[in-house]
């Protein structure tokens, strides 16, 4: 394949299924026609009448792979507190006033707050941090809630790791099929909420 055909790819996104179809990750075209050239992967499902054309080969462009290898996931896998799965834990809501991003003014912005300051012991644990906008967050300071009469819209927990994988990528209509085939209906839902 030449390389200008890698160099024209779009940003679009594939999804990489385990051999198990267990759905994996989100992963650039460019990356997933290069695992299907190399034989690590097959093409599942492709956009309708969309080819990568080189002087030797057509390849259908993937909208869904298939690795050829099994990949082992750990089921124990907990992902590191970032603002990005935080936010959308949250639905992108402040926890304490209850306004959405985009509500905020001017220089307002959604914020990370410890429940626990980190200062008084507190951690970057799921259950101990929260969505805050930033005016809450300043007025909380370093103190618990209740003692600034603040009280918090919902309890912090750690999601399912699914949750965390999927919450923040946009799936097409093909690919979420896969998600809905592995694990339900249910988390499918819950996703599109998220």
């Amino acid at each position: 394949m030449r390389r200008d055909l890698f160099a024209m790819l779009p940003h679009a996104r594939c999804l990489a299924l385990n051999t198990s179809f267990e759905p994996l990750t989100l992963v650039p075209v460019r990356r997933a026609l290069r695992l299907v050239i190399d034989g690590k992967a097959e093409i599942v499902e492709a956009e309708r009448g969309r080819f990568f054309r080189s002087e030797r080969l057509a390849i259908p462009r993937p909208a869904v792979i298939r690795l050829v290898r099994f990949v082992h996931v750990p089921r124990k896998f907990r992902r590191q507190v970032t603002n990005t799965f935080l936010f959308a834990r949250d639905g992108y809501r402040c926890q304490y006033c209850g306004r959405s991003v985009g509500e905020l003014r001017g220089r307002e912005c959604l914020t990370r707050d410890h429940l626990r300051p980190i200062s008084l012991g507190g951690t970057n644990a799921w259950t101990n941090v929260t969505t805050a906008c930033s005016t809450c967050n300043t007025k909380k300071g370093n103190r618990p809630a209740a003692e600034c009469g603040m009280r918090l819209r919902t309890s912090p927990r750690e999601p399912h790791f699914v949750h965390l994988a999927w919450a923040v990528r946009r799936l097409t209509s093909i690919q979420a099929k896969y998600i809905r085939m592995f694990y339900g209906e249910a988390t499918l839902a819950e996703l599109s909420r998220w």
